[in-house]
């Protein structure tokens, strides 16, 4: 029987299977005493590619009164990725709950597949802290998106 983060293993991604891409250029302090970029920062590349589709008006995901937590946040790290230059960060929605979000992502370097992750992402209510349901309008626009949040209007 074969898990998921194997079979991801095995047929990893290339950057357009991702609707949405960012670049990110590899500073000097990212690398390690391996002189690689540190596992740590690989949070960091990945954070880059979902915060601007939370925060980019043109998505329509900021909610007022309401903010994003991160609930999980699975890694697989492929290879080295060494200074100079860059990576690209690929992000999809995977699924989409009640107040939820499954991100799947990928870092890229010289074509080549560096990492992948998958991270669960939970609205909650500024307040009271407490998980909060997507207004339908969003629900409804991520479910139709097919791993793509779409552009609002």
């Amino acid at each position: 029987m074969t898990d998921e983060r194997t079979a991801r293993r095995r047929q990893p991604p290339r950057p357009d299977d991702f609707p949405h891409r960012v670049v990110h250029t590899i500073r000097f302090r990212d690398l390690d005493a391996q002189n690689h970029v540190n596992n740590a920062v690989f949070l960091t590349f990945f954070e880059g590619g979902r915060v601007p589709l939370l925060r980019d008006p043109r998505y329509g995901l900021w909610v007022e009164g309401a903010t994003y937590v991160q609930a999980n946040l699975n890694i697989d790290y492929l290879a080295e990725v060494h200074y100079p230059g860059e990576v690209v960060i690929g992000t999809r929605v995977a699924q989409v709950g009640t107040s939820s979000l499954v991100f799947d992502q990928a870092v890229f370097n010289k074509d080549r597949c560096a990492g992948l992750a998958r991270s669960t992402l939970v609205l909650i209510d500024r307040e009271s802290r407490k998980p909060r349901p997507f207004p339908e309008a969003i629900a409804t626009r991520l479910r139709a998106g097919g791993g793509a949040v779409p552009e609002v209007g």
